[in-house]
């Protein structure tokens, strides 16, 4: 089945240093970039993270220093990755929990002040485990009747979540082909941050995901505990979730 798309959809795979998505890096991405009337472009980059790779990842993913040490910086390449992206919808695998969070982390640390805030996102591991349960090898086999023979490469793990995503829309006939009802039925939660920290509750109020005020509004809680900004901004937390957190308390503020 092909996609019923209004706007370019980018599939997208990112292999890192690790798994820690305020710390760690980008060593490889690779995006494929499926347009409206069905014409594809893809694109795979070696990125050279700044830091050492560590073993046990480069065991998962086979890229290791010597392999990215002439690649470019992502600052090198970010405002071109951001172009390519820009006014597309962005899926993946695991990526509203991981790729997405890593890849703003990214264009924040590059100076690149991309904004997501309209574009949907499909989490096409979300749309599995609600139907199967299963990794993204298993889903391949299962959905496409093909053995994922290069898994773990940004590249291959990218062609396989799109065809996976086409054989759902083919295998479920409730789900809709359309990008808007995939991007709600892929999300666990509302997020306002990417890193889900920040959340809107059922009236589109922003509350902690998180914490001792897990569940409160944001904005009662920055007026009756104002140290608790300063507290996240120093803390080990992602630079778009205190970026997201600056600007409710500067609405709040400004609302006085």
């Amino acid at each position: 089945m092909n996609l019923n798309l209004k706007n370019p959809l980018v599939f997208f795979d990112l292999e890192t240093t690790g798994t820690n998505v305020n710390t760690d890096r980008i060593v490889e991405i690779s995006y494929l970039k499926v347009y409206p009337n069905g014409n594809e472009e893809s694109k795979t980059l070696r990125i050279n993270p700044g830091m050492h790779i560590p073993e046990t990842s480069s065991a998962v993913h086979g890229i290791y220093d010597k392999d990215v040490a002439d690649c470019p910086a992502f600052k090198e390449v970010a405002r071109n990755i951001a172009k390519e992206i820009e006014g597309c919808d962005l899926a993946g695998f695991n990526s509203n929990r991981f790729d997405i969070p890593v890849l703003v982390e990214e264009f924040l640390r590059a100076g690149v002040d991309i904004d997501l805030s309209k574009r949907k996102f499909i989490d096409v591991q979300v749309i599995f485990h609600k139907m199967e349960q299963r990794t993204l090898s298993a889903a391949y086999k299962f959905y496409c009747h093909k053995e994922l023979e290069d898994a773990h490469t940004a590249e291959g793990d990218t062609k396989a979540t799109y065809e996976v995503l086409k054989a759902q829309l083919d295998r479920y006939p409730d789900l809709k082909n359309d990008v808007a009802f995939l991007a709600d039925f892929s999300s666990f939660t509302h997020n306002v941050d990417f890193a889900g920290r920040i959340v809107y509750d059922e009236n589109g109020v922003e509350i902690f995901n998180f914490g001792k005020y897990k569940g409160q509004k944001v904005a009662d809680v920055l007026k009756r505990d104002p140290g608790y900004y300063g507290w996240i901004l120093g803390g080990d937390f992602t630079l778009n979730t205190k970026n997201v957190l600056t600007k409710i308390r500067l609405r709040e503020l400004t609302d006085k």
